[in-house]
């Protein structure tokens, strides 16, 4: 399922992650289907949610032939009923990647009421009571990892997405919180924070020239974010590696400092 925006990299293996229950939303494009991919391989059972359905199944296709092939089930995590149901159906879950997200730009002027509900839902909301449904399961089962993806965007103050910023600085508040109620429950949890990462969608819609040389400009490192870097920190985090990393943030932006 190799692609041009997922470049394979050295990839460690973690035998701690062979059979985990790995639940992953937002799996079925961009950074969330190289994650599915990445947890499949190392043996990690994996279930992917997500709204698109031809894209998810196309990817659960792609990587049929797995020893440990991915599951995907559609839902529409605005949908909180439906979220519970779906995960009473996938069951205890050792790890919970709080993934999917949309970063549509809006003006200030532009908002109302309800469209700002609906960010929330789609940007913050789910991730809290994904986080929830799995919980108990992870309690019985002596601990599990929660990774909640935020993004660099607030960090630097981009244009024309308030509400995304909002939504993102949110999470990483959730988080700590998150990480102090559920760690004397051996959870972990933590923050991954993208940076301007390659993606099919990121390129179809706003990249030029000038944007890519804007974006490396404000970087460390000269080189653009791939969707293997966000896996590979990810896979880390989730991992027995990562065993005493709980309520951070973890970054994968090249040193992106703003340009």
């Amino acid at each position: 399922m190799t692609t041009p925006y997922n470049t394979p990299r050295e990839q460690a293996i973690y035998p701690s992650l062979a059979g985990k229950r790995v639940a992953i939303t937002g799996g079925g494009s961009g950074i969330g289907a190289g994650i599915v991919e990445a947890f499949a391989r190392q043996g990690a059972h994996v279930t992917f949610l997500d709204i698109a359905v031809q894209e998810s199944l196309a990817l659960q296709a792609g990587l049929s032939t797995l020893p440990a092939p991915p599951t995907f089930i559609q839902c529409d995590l605005t949908k909180l009923e439906e979220v519970a149901a779906v995960f009473a159906q996938i069951g205890v879950v050792d790890v919970l990647i709080n993934n999917a997200a949309n970063d549509d730009r809006h003006g200030i002027g532009d908002i109302t009421p309800a469209y700002w509900e609906n960010r929330m839902a789609v940007n913050l909301r789910h991730l809290y009571f994904c986080a929830q449904a799995v919980v108990p399961g992870m309690r019985a089962a002596g601990g599990g990892v929660i990774l909640n993806f935020s993004s660099i965007s607030w960090h630097l103050a981009l244009p024309e997405l308030t509400l995304y910023m909002t939504a993102k600085a949110g999470i990483e508040g959730m988080t700590r919180g998150m990480a102090r109620d559920l760690g004397r429950d051996n959870i972990r949890v933590n923050a991954v924070i993208p940076g301007g990462v390659r993606t099919p969608r990121q390129e179809a819609l706003w990249h030029t020239p000038e944007e890519e040389a804007r974006i490396l400009a404000g970087q460390c490192l000269p080189r653009r974010v791939e969707i293997a870097d966000v896996a590979a920190l990810t896979l880390f985090l989730a991992s027995d590696s990562a065993a005493r990393c709980s309520g951070r943030e973890y970054y994968v932006d090249a040193g992106w400092y703003g340009a």
